[in-house]
């Protein structure tokens, strides 16, 4: 669901990028008043979690994967608004240092899996949670959350050849239209990653409540079963090569060179489109969590490690940046 450089217009990118701008600050002041100087760095390992949980990437037959995003989730234990922040931060780390999602398409990315996704699953939770057991309440709000942003990723993948032609007629961005977009999206994301967002959201939300029932509480602190969240950090950072066993590109994330050959629109596309073979080019340090010299699944590790430990530090500096009480 991370979408690439140069997959949307610079248009689209920049609407979708102002509509986060109001949304980021109210996420900000939101955190400022409801999540204390103590509780505040746990924010930074549940970015983690949502950092981890895409780098398992889950194969679908066809030759494409997906992955949880785990809003749902953080917006469960520390609010919708948290977990906005939250996300929109992981997926800064992800675009930034390892090229997953583009810096263009970052505020398109927010809007679907920062905001759209963790709003819309807490709100089917908070409705449902007084009357069925809370673990299915929260699983069904994940699925609901992570299938309304697939659906809007999908819209914004399709929109892009209705708007966006160049004389000849060719898309100049993403070349697939809303009938084959909304289906290619939907189909994943209805079955196997949205039960993967469903099983990451209430193992780890029956882990917590078992090993630190706390953490759920509104005055827990950050010493109150800060211990149980970083021993899960810890494994879910092991295990992360099994992400690397998927293989395939999710789809509408191909390079522009593997644009040309895809046949989604009953034929082999044929050509790239002009707008993503000439457009904006964002170089990582470490591409699709590769690190020079060393082993894949070395590397995959590293990289969790080092995104977990940006994320952790981030938050821990907001605490005294963002003044929390």
């Amino acid at each position: 669901m991370h979408i690439p450089e140069n997959y949307l217009s610079p248009s689209t990118c920049a609407v979708l990028g102002a509509v986060m701008l109001p949304v980021w600050y109210t996420a900000v002041q939101k955190v400022k008043k409801e999540i204390s100087k103590e509780k505040l760095p746990l924010l930074g390992i549940a970015a983690a979690f949502s950092f981890l949980s895409m780098m398992f990437n889950i194969p679908l037959p066809g030759g494409t994967t997906g992955h949880a995003v785990g809003g749902t989730l953080i917006a469960i234990i520390f609010g919708p608004y948290a977990a906005c922040l939250a996300v929109s931060v992981a997926l800064f780390i992800q675009a930034f240092f390892f090229g997953d999602g583009g810096i263009l398409a970052f505020g398109a990315n927010c809007f679907n899996m920062a905001f759209l996704l963790p709003l819309s699953g807490f709100f089917i939770y908070s409705k449902l949670k007084n009357s069925v057991n809370e673990l299915l309440a929260a699983g069904i709000g994940s699925y609901i959350g992570i299938n309304v942003a697939s659906f809007f990723a999908a819209v914004e993948f399709g929109i892009q050849p209705l708007l966006f032609t160049d004389s000849t007629g060719q898309a100049l961005y993403c070349p697939y239209p809303l009938g084959i977009s909304i289906p290619a999206m939907m189909i994943g994301h209805l079955t196997i990653f949205g039960l993967a967002e469903v099983i990451f959201t209430v193992f780890v939300l029956s882990y917590l409540k078992k090993t630190s029932p706390s953490i759920l509480s509104e005055n827990q602190s950050q010493n109150s079963g800060g211990k149980a969240i970083y021993a899960l950090a810890a494994v879910l950072i092991v295990f992360t090569p099994l992400g690397l066993l998927a293989e395939g590109t999710a789809w509408g994330e191909w390079d522009p060179e593997e644009l040309a050959d895809q046949d989604f629109l009953g034929h082999i596309l044929g050509y790239t489109p002009a707008g993503m073979e000439n457009g904006f080019e964002f170089e990582s340090f470490f591409p699709d969590y590769t690190i020079a010299g060393l082993p894949d699944e070395f590397a995959y590790i590293l990289s969790a490690i080092i995104g977990t430990a940006l994320l952790v530090v981030i938050f821990k500096i907001f605490v005294s940046v963002l003044k929390v009480e």
